[in-house]
């Protein structure tokens, strides 16, 4: 990265919008999980996360925890050890198994009756319940409201054109009092289709601005040298906190 450019200058882009009408379907993504195309996995966890867990947290035991687009993501299990209650969505059953046996959790599968075709997986022990459909048919499944949202490489990789819809969702889910930690990404649009997909600060305030109070934490530059092949020289993160106004 020119480091004579600040985090602030390279976030201005003449064309936002470049990205609306992206679409990927869900045969894709359960594509990637098939074909091992999963480099948006962390195993080591996020450490964006790590750093702001007392944020996260704030001290609270027994919290119920929502994963949208959860993959086999190890913190579901980090949050399960200390006695909270995890609740993921993932589109591919291949992740949901993976993150079982990983973990080497034992678990049972059932049909949710609300949504046809899709299942729920639940650990033995009873507080990991990850169901198998697509997010937007989560509701129907009636799965309750959450204290805490952790959603990293869920936003960013939803379609744009479904954002306010995944918005309204995500809202919908969480209880009064909630605390939500919201990674996004920022590069030059115009070089890279994504997923994941540019996210301006300017649609987070937009789209949630007028049931949350909105801070962003941190923002860290993420590239490397597999990202030059998206045609990109530069990647940040962001990571914001959105609480109840």
């Amino acid at each position: 990265m020119d480091d004579t450019r600040t985090l602030l200058d390279i976030e201005k882009h003449p064309n936002t919008e470049v990205q609306k009408n992206q679409v990927r379907t869900l045969e894709e993504w359960q594509k990637k999980w098939v074909d091992r195309n999963i480099t948006f996995h962390q195993e080591q966890g996020h450490q964006l996360l790590k750093k702001y867990l007392d944020t996260f947290l704030k001290g609270e035991s027994g919290l119920r925890i929502f994963f949208p687009l959860c993959g086999k993501a190890v913190e579901m299990k980090w949050f399960a050890d200390q006695g909270h209650s995890v609740v993921g969505v993932e589109i591919s059953e291949l992740a949901i198994r993976d993150f079982f046996t990983e973990q080497n959790l034992s678990y049972s599968e059932e049909p949710i009756m609300e949504i046809p075709g899709a299942k729920v997986f639940k650990s033995s022990s009873g507080n990991i319940s990850l169901y198998c459909c697509n997010i937007f048919d989560l509701p129907r499944a009636n799965v309750g409201k959450f204290d805490r949202i952790w959603d990293r490489a869920s936003f960013v990789a939803v379609n744009p054109g479904d954002r306010e819809r995944y918005a309204d969702i995500m809202m919908s889910l969480a209880r009064k009092g909630f605390r939500y930690l919201l990674s996004v990404v920022s590069y030059d649009p115009t070089k890279h289709a994504g997923p994941p997909f540019y996210v301006p600060e300017a649609e987070v305030k937009s789209l949630f601005g007028s049931v949350c109070n909105s801070q962003c934490l941190e923002k860290v530059d993420i590239f490397e040298e597999r990202h030059k092949s998206w045609g990109i020289d530069y990647l940040i993160e962001k990571l914001y906190l959105l609480t109840e106004k």
